[in-house]
C-alpha cells in the first residue's frame, strides 16, 4: 500500500516574530546577531523586566503552542489582548501548555515520562510556592543536552519565579507589553510585508517541490527524516532566527514549522547596509579549518566525529565549526537517530557569490 503524502498548510501571524525577535536578543550568539546590537535593544526594555525575560527566556522558550490557537490577525496585539485575558497566576501555566489535557506529542516513552514528571514538578512549585533541590537536579538532567550550557543558578532563578505564580505572570505581561512599546511595534511594521513575500514565495515552490526538497529548501539545509516526520505539516515564515528553523509538534499527527525568511542580502537590523548572512557568510568561509571541513563535505557525508579524526581535533572544537557553517548556511544536517551527518550545501555557495557581487555593484 503507498505511504499517504503529508498535508501541508501554510500560517501567517507577526505574533510568531513578537515573540522570536525576544529569544533571539536574549540569546543572540546563538543566532548570529551582534552582541553588541542584542544588548542595546534589550536596555530599552525597563530593568526589572528586562531581568525577568533574561532569566526566564533561555529555559522556558518559546510557546509556539500557544501563539498557534490565537485568533485572527495573529499579530503582536493579538497576543498581548490574549495573554491579559489569562489569570496572572495562569498565564505562564498556559504559555508552557501545562493545561493541555492532550496526551504529550511523542512516541517516545521516555519523552512522554519525562514531561509529564517536569509538568506535575511545575504545577507542584506553582501550588506550594516552593522548589526543593530536587526539582534543581531534575531540570539540570531534563535540559542537559538540549540547553548544555544552563547553570544550576539558572535554573534556580526560573524556579523562584515559578514559585509566584501571579507575580511571574504580572511580570511576563508587562515584560511583554514594554519590549512591544520599546521595539517590536515599529519593528513589526519591517517585517510584515517581508514574512508575507517569504510566505507567497515558500507557496508557490510548495507547487514545484516534493516534501523532502522544500523542507531542505525552506530549513536551509535540514533534510527531512525521523525526526521531523509527520501527516500534517503547518509552516509559518518567522524572520529572526534565519536560517535556522523552530518546530514544535502541535498533536500526534502536527507538526508546526518556522522557517527562515530573511534573505541573505538583507540585514536583520534595520537600515544597516551590509547584511548579516553574507558577513557570517564570508568569515565562515575565511577559517582554514571551516574551509577544510567544507572540502571533505563536498566529497561525503560525515559526522562530527568523523571530522575530528580528519581533522585531529576536539570534538567541541568541531561541534563550534559546525554551528558556525551551519549559522552561514554552507552545509546540510542529516539526521539520523542521535547522529548528525553533514554534507555541503553547494547551492549556498553560488547564492553569496551573487549576493556578494550584487552588493560590491550596488549604485546606492
Amino acid at each position: 500500500m503507498a505511504t499517504k503524502s503529508p498535508v501541508i498548510s501554510w500560517e501567517f501571524g507577526t505574533a510568531y516574530e513578537l515573540f522570536v525577535s525576544l529569544y533571539v536578543l536574549t540569546d543572540p550568539d546563538h543566532f548570529g546577531i551582534r552582541p553588541a546590537y542584542a544588548a542595546g535593544v534589550r536596555s530599552r526594555i525597563p530593568a526589572t523586566e528586562r531581568k525577568l525575560l533574561e532569566d526566564i527566556l533561555p529555559i522556558f522558550g518559546l510557546p509556539l503552542k500557544w501563539i498557534h490557537t490565537l485568533p485572527a490577525p495573529r499579530d503582536a496585539i493579538t497576543a498581548l489582548w490574549a495573554l491579559k485575558q489569562i489569570p496572572p497566576a495562569e498565564r505562564m501555566i498556559k504559555l508552557q501548555g501545562l493545561d493541555d489535557a492532550e496526551p504529550y506529542p511523542s512516541n517516545d516513552p521516555l519523552d512522554i515520562e519525562k514531561h509529564q514528571a517536569g509538568k506535575e514538578i511545575l504545577l507542584r512549585i506553582a501550588a506550594e510556592g516552593k522548589w526543593k533541590a530536587s526539582d534543581v537536579e531534575f531540570f539540570q538532567k531534563a535540559l542537559g543536552k538540549k540547553h548544555e550550557s544552563v547553570k544550576k543558578d539558572a535554573i534556580e532563578r526560573c524556579l523562584d519565579w515559578w514559585s509566584r505564580p501571579e507575580e511571574f505572570g504580572e511580570g511576563v505581561l508587562s515584560a511583554a507589553q514594554a519590549y512591544y512599546q520599546s521595539f517590536f511595534e515599529e519593528e513589526e511594521k519591517r517585517l510584515e510585508p517581508i514574512l508575507k513575500e517569504a510566505l507567497q514565495r515558500a507557496q508557490a515552490r510548495a507547487t514545484a517541490l516534493s516534501l523532502d526538497e522544500l523542507f531542505v529548501e525552506l530549513s536551509q539545509g535540514v533534510k527531512l527524516d525521523e525526526a521531523f516526520r509527520a501527516p500534517k505539516f503547518v509552516f509559518a515564515p518567522a524572520f529572526w532566527q534565519t536560517p535556522l528553523i523552530l518546530f514544535e509538534k502541535l498533536d500526534m499527527d502536527t507538526m508546526l514549522i518556522l522557517f527562515g525568511a530573511r534573505p541573505i542580502d538583507m540585514s536583520v537590523i534595520s537600515g544597516e547596509v551590509v547584511p548579516e548572512g553574507l558577513v557570517r557568510a564570508l568569515k565562515a568561509l575565511a577559517d582554514p579549518t571551516r574551509l577544510k571541513i567544507l572540502n571533505y563535505l563536498s566529497k561525503e557525508e560525515l559526522a562530527s566525529s568523523e571530522l575530528a579524526k580528519k581533522l585531529k581535533l576536539r570534538a567541541p572544537t568541531v561541534t563550534h565549526h559546525m554551528n558556525e557553517l551551519r549559522l552561514a548556511g554552507l552545509i546540510n544536517v542529516n539526521f539520523k537517530g542521535q547522529d548528525r551527518r553533514f554534507t555541503v550545501r553547494t547551492e549556498a555557495i553560488d547564492s553569496i557569490h551573487t549576493t556578494l557581487k550584487d552588493f560590491l555593484t550596488d549604485s546606492k
